[in-house]
Parts: C-alpha cells; structure tokens; sequence
C-alpha cells in the first residue's frame, strides 16, 4: 500500500455536476481542461492537480478514495463537506 499519491480532483456544488462531468470525461474530454473549466478549487488553475500527499492530508473521503485508485484511474463521484469530487491518479 502506497504512503503518497499524486493526484488532481475536479471540485463541483451539486451531485448532478459531478456525474456532468463524469460523462464528460467518458467522452474523453481532458481532465485537465474540465478543471480548469469548471472547478471550485484554486487547483483549478494546475488542471485540478494537487500534487503528491500522504496520509491524513486530505478529509477521509477524499484521502480513502485517491489511494483506492490505480494509476491513470479516475473516481466515481466521492462527497465530502467541500462538495462532489471526481479524482483522478497520475501515481
């Protein structure tokens, strides 16, 4: 089990944004230009990267599901007190 991730995340309000973007990306639109579009984090502006992180960084959710993903893998949509979450793993 790895002790640090490198991801990026798209931040939206609502569920129904979330899986907008999920579709999104099934129609292989970057992942980055969504961020940079949509997004409500200010890694918005690095394509939703947030770079590498270990353990306890991040709110349980969130930290439970960056390191459940594999490599290139992007998440279902993952709810936490900041909002809808989509993520996806570079390593």
């Amino acid at each position: 089990m790895p002790n640090k991730v490198h991801c990026a995340h798209i931040l939206v309000k609502t569920e129904k944004e979330a899986n907008t973007v999920l579709e999104r990306l099934k129609k292989r639109e970057k992942f980055a230009n969504i961020a940079k579009e949509v997004s409500l984090c200010p890694s918005k502006k690095r394509g939703g990267d947030l770079g590498t992180f270990g353990r306890g960084k991040m709110v349980r959710e969130f930290e439970k599901a960056a390191f459940a993903l594999q490599k290139g893998q992007i998440s279902p949509v993952v709810k936490t007190k900041f909002g809808y979450h989509i993520l996806k793993r570079f390593e």
